[in-house]
């Protein structure tokens, strides 16, 4: 009995072929208004963030709000263990609201660790993170990103794509060995 498997469209995936190559296709495809797109390359190509358009990442921000946590965290912890449940002395006085210096080490160190914790998790949230495997890597053609091959992979799920569109854009700004690929389900 054959075995049948499903499949659903990920995308078309172009190659280019050079870094400049890529990096005008890439400021066509922003201009033509996908949001959903990449661009894999052997090395770091200079200025194309701006490119493609990319923001700035929010992730600075939950790190923030990670480390004011952990901050808080720890002065709630030092407070009430040391001034409201087991009374101390700091030097010759008692711990009160005005010894927080005395605080700061587990201050810092909670800071540090709950932005540490915060950085980690938020990375992995916002890159859809455990992933086994990537629909890209089926493709025969994209083992050569890692070496000198140039491509940008349109997905199905942005709102613009359209199968025969999408494939004509690429082909109109220099793509080549245009390949659509399906992902398993």
């Amino acid at each position: 009995m054959a075995k049948t498997t499903l499949k659903r469209v990920h995308g078309y995936l172009a190659e280019f072929e050079s870094a400049s190559d890529v990096y005008h296709a890439s400021e066509k495809i922003r201009d033509a208004g996908f949001q959903r797109w990449d661009v894999h390359s052997p090395f770091p190509i200079h200025g194309l963030n701006e490119a493609m358009g990319v923001k700035r990442s929010s992730l600075p921000f939950f790190v923030f709000f990670g480390g004011a946590t952990g901050t808080l965290t720890a002065f709630l912890l030092a407070f009430i263990t040391q001034v409201e449940i087991y009374p101390t002395v700091v030097q010759a006085k008692p711990a009160n609201i005005f010894t927080t210096p005395a605080f700061f080490p587990i201050m810092f160190e909670l800071t540090i660790l709950f932005s540490a914790f915060t950085t980690l998790f938020g990375c992995f949230a916002f890159m859809g993170l455990p992933r086994l495997n990537h629909p890209l890597f089926a493709s025969k053609q994209f083992k050569k990103f890692s070496d000198d091959g140039f491509f940008i992979c349109i997905e199905a799920r942005d709102p613009k794509f359209h199968q025969a569109e999408t494939k004509a854009l690429l082909e109109e700004i220099g793509g080549k060995n245009i390949e659509l690929v399906e992902d398993e389900l």
